[in-house]
């Protein structure tokens, strides 16, 4: 990654609503989301939306895809990992100690949901 990238890419996240957005995408994972469900579980307006997640698109940092009247997004995690590297190239170059280790990319991983259960009922004081 070039440092005019990353000053991009950096530029897209350093507003509270894109970095929200962004980290909820993370968390979905190459799936993605829908954009009402983005909008539903963030509690962000439509065209409000649509505005940051051109920002994130335009940085590189999210991608979309259509399927049927739906506009799916989702994190561009080889993007996350190239300015992740570029933040980290030269990590304790001039005092490699103990706490310097390596930076793992990340890689989405298989998340199992479990069912949730149902509430627990209150006890009564007696």
């Amino acid at each position: 990654m070039k440092t005019t990238g990353a000053v991009t890419a950096l530029a897209a996240l350093a507003q509270d609503t894109r970095l929200a957005v962004y980290r909820l995408l993370v968390q979905q994972g190459p799936s993605g989301l829908a954009a009402g469900e983005i909008a539903g579980r963030l509690g962000i307006a439509p065209a409000t939306l649509s505005f940051h997640l051109k920002e994130l698109a335009r940085a590189g940092l999210a991608t979309s895809r259509q399927e049927g009247r739906f506009v799916f997004y989702a994190a561009n995690f080889k993007a996350m990992n190239a300015l992740v590297a570029f933040l980290t190239e030269n990590c304790c170059a001039a005092d490699c100690g103990p706490s310097c280790t390596p930076v793992v990319a990340c890689k989405p991983v298989a998340v199992v949901r479990l069912p949730r259960s149902a509430p627990k009922a209150k006890r009564s004081r007696v």
